[in-house]
Formats: structure tokens, C-alpha cells, sequence
């Protein structure tokens, strides 16, 4: 049997204002010509489908036209699950539609765990996996709330809800596949955050609950899984170096910190329950680049790129002691006859200049929430006792958001 998996797409995404929808439609043809190729038997996608709960319509028909698009193709089965930018009610209402194309739709915890265990059959009929399809976890699905329960207890509760969660899940599996009598794989799924995970500057990957505690370890997940895929962390890697428990990682770069970082999919076939999995590169759809140094070094890679006929965005980060009156125009000028792009200047030294003296002329585009929140807590000059947990407090309900 022949998998694909990928994850973590965001349809609909920009990046500082810029839409980004080629570049989506690109990567939807490319992994469609990819699955006729490898001729695939199954596609995973965990979770993240949309960057939004509340996708634009083109966005939208990127995913539905895709989805017909693999209906008709060698591939017998997709399987979705939500992420936690996703919409659980968005995506499980065309759900009993989609299931006459053989596409799998898990947008949320389920309410009976045996509709989280998908049974794929293979051209004649027989059983030839069974797939544990369990979305991104919310925190009402898997804790109960009990008055005055400390933040180390609401942690600890969340991590062995999703080991519950995932135990009873795969047992159910499990007696599925005796009752078949068939020694098929199982293939369980998952969009978290697992310790220990690699993640890149301004790739957009939230923490999914608050406290470390809650990047779970690979422990929680049973024995009896021989492929655990996984979405949420945008660069593709290892759990605990395991060759069967991976993020496939985004397809395309979500940012500048991600635009050096290879993507790609991972394809896995199975010869009966043992695995082997395979990278294919995603190619590259529209170049990032983030330039950072002095006024030589920045105008000396512009005309190096002006050169190659890039057709880049660029983040431009000035970071020199030495002043640099118009930077903005002294940039416009140096890509002028090119049809590079500039999305974003961050001048480090009138920043830091200003800065020293006051916050008053920081943006939004400079500071993360976090850093707005402590902002506030300076302003109001709440005691450092009390900020531990206040900062937790904040987190709880931003994620909630």
C-alpha cells in the first residue's frame, strides 16, 4: 500500500498583506500530478487545511476542487482531520458528501471514538488499514473543569486526556483488526505539539495549550501504531528520531523564517505492517528571502539577486550602528528594474534608538501578543509576584480565542 502525507497547507494565508493563492494552487496541482505518479493508494492531510476557521471562497475551491481532482485519480481514500486553525463545524459539513468520494472527514472529537477508526479497502474489496483519525484535541474535549484546580493540574489533565484519548482509539483498532482476522497496519493521526518539536521564527505555529507540560512525548502514543502522522509543526522531522512517527511540515515556506527550510511530503509503503518512508521535495513555487546586515551587505545581495532575475519577496532587516537616512527609498531604487518584491522593512537601528528613550513608537508589527501583554502589565505596574500567573491566565483565554 502507497501513502502520502502532508499537512499544515493554510489555504488562504498572506504574508504581509500579499495573497498568496498561485502559490496554493501551484502546490494542489503539484501534489495532484505527484499522487497519479506515485500512484497513491491513500493521501493524509493533518490537519491545518485552512488558515483560518472562516476561509475565504477561494480558498475554499482550492480544497473542493482538489478533492474531486484526487476523487478521480489512482487514489482511493483521503483522510482529513482538523487543526487547530481549522473550523470543526466548517469542515464536517460537507463531511457525508465528501464519504461518497471515499474522502474521510474528521473536523473534531467525536462523540462515539469507533467513527475516529476508518477502514480502508483496498480494489477488491479487502480490508488493507485501518487509519486512527483523531483531529487536533480542544481542551473541552478531553478535561473536565473542577474549581480551584492549580495550572500544573489542568496540564497534567490535558496531557492524560490525549494519552486516554489515543489509547482507546487504537485499542478500537486493534479489536477491529482481530475481528478481520487480517494483519493489516494501523495508522493513527494527530495535529499536536510533541516536546522537544523544531519550529522557526514567524512561522505562525501557536501553542496549543498553555505550559510546557502539554508538548506531549512520544510515550503517550500506544505500541500498537506502525505510522503515526502528524501535522502542526511546519518543519519536517522526527518524533524522538522515530522513521514511523513524523511531521511531514508545511509545503511552502508560511514565512521568512521558513524560507530557507526544504519541503516536502512524506510517502510511506507498506508491505503488510512493515513501513518505509520516503521524502519528495516540494518544489519551490515563489522564492522568500530575508536580507539582514548593513546597507552594503543589503544592497550587494539585491543586485546579486537583481542579476539572476529573482522574482523574490524580501523581508529586509537593517541592522547597523550607523544611520541610514530613506531606507525605504534607497530600497525602491535598488529593486527598481527588477520584479523582486519588498513585503517588509524592520529598521534595527531607529527601533532601537527610539526604543531606548520610549515604547511609544513600537507597532504591532514588531511585538508578538506576548509582548503587547507584558507591555500592559508594565503599564499598570502589577507586582512581579503576581505576573506567573497572569501571563498563564492570558495565554489560556488567547488560545481559547
Amino acid at each position: 500500500m502507497r501513502i502520502l502525507h502532508t499537512s499544515d497547507w493554510h489555504l488562504g494565508r498572506s504574508l504581509y498583506g500579499r495573497k498568496r493563492y498561485d502559490e496554493f494552487s501551484a502546490f494542489l496541482d503539484w501534489l495532484a500530478e505527484t499522487i497519479d505518479q506515485e500512484q497513491t493508494d491513500a493521501l493524509l492531510v493533518a490537519g491545518d487545511i485552512f488558515d483560518t476557521s472562516a476561509p475565504s471562497n477561494q480558498a475554499q475551491a482550492l480544497y473542493y476542487q482538489f478533492l474531486c481532482r484526487v476523487a478521480a485519480s489512482t487514489c482511493r481514500h483521503v483522510v482529513v482531520i482538523g487543526g487547530n486553525h481549522d473550523s470543526p463545524t466548517f469542515l464536517n459539513a460537507p463531511k457525508e458528501l465528501l464519504r461518497t468520494l471515499d474522502v474521510h472527514v474528521i473536523g473534531a472529537a467525536t462523540d462515539h471514538l469507533n467513527d475516529e477508526v476508518i477502514l480502508l479497502r483496498d480494489s477488491q474489496n479487502n480490508p488493507e488499514a485501518l487509519v486512527c483519525a483523531v483531529p487536533y484535541l480542544r481542551d473541552r474535549d478531553i478535561r473536565m473543569v473542577e474549581a480551584g484546580e492549580s495550572i500544573e493540574d489542568k496540564e497534567r489533565k490535558l496531557v492524560a486526556g490525549i494519552r486516554n484519548h489515543y489509547a482507546k482509539v487504537v485499542e478500537l483498532a486493534e479489536q477491529q483488526r482481530r475481528s478481520l482476522a487480517i494483519d493489516i497496519p494501523i495508522i493513527a493521526m494527530g495535529h499536536l505539539f510533541t516536546a522537544g518539536g523544531k519550529t522557526t521564527d514567524g512561522d505562525g505555529v501557536r501553542e496549543l495549550y498553555v505550559g510546557s507540560l502539554a508538548h506531549v512525548s512520544a510515550g503517550i502514543f500506544p505500541d500498537g501504531i506502525d505510522y503515526l502522522a502528524l501535522g502542526h509543526l511546519h518543519v519536517a522531522q522526527k518524533v524522538y528520531g522515530s522513521e514511523f512517527k513524523r511531521y511531514s511540515g508545511s509545503p511552502i515556506p508560511m514565512g521568512f523564517g521558513e524560507a530557507r527550510q526544504e519541503k516536502s511530503i512524506c510517502k510511506i509503503n507498506f508491505t503488510q505492517r512493515v513501513a518505509t518512508v520516503t521524502l519528495i521535495k516540494v518544489p519551490l513555487f515563489q522564492h522568500l528571502e530575508r536580507i539582514h546586515g548593513n546597507w552594503q551587505k543589503i544592497s550587494a545581495r539585491i543586485l546579486e539577486l537583481t542579476a539572476l532575475k529573482s522574482q523574490a519577496w524580501l523581508e529586509i532587516i537593517y541592522d547597523d550602528s550607523e544611520l541610514v537616512g530613506n531606507l525605504r527609498k534607497n530600497l525602491d531604487h535598488a529593486i527598481a528594474n527588477s520584479p523582486m518584491e519588498i513585503l517588509r522593512i524592520k529598521n534595527n537601528r531607529i527601533i532601537d534608538r527610539i526604543l531606548n528613550r520610549s515604547h511609544a513608537a513600537e507597532t504591532l508589527d514588531e511585538l508578538n501578543p506576548d509582548d503587547v501583554f507584558d507591555r500592559c502589565l508594565d503599564s499598570h505596574e502589577v507586582p512581579s509576584e503576581q505576573r506567573v500567573e497572569l501571563r498563564k491566565a492570558y495565554k489560556t483565554i488567547a488560545n481559547e480565542l
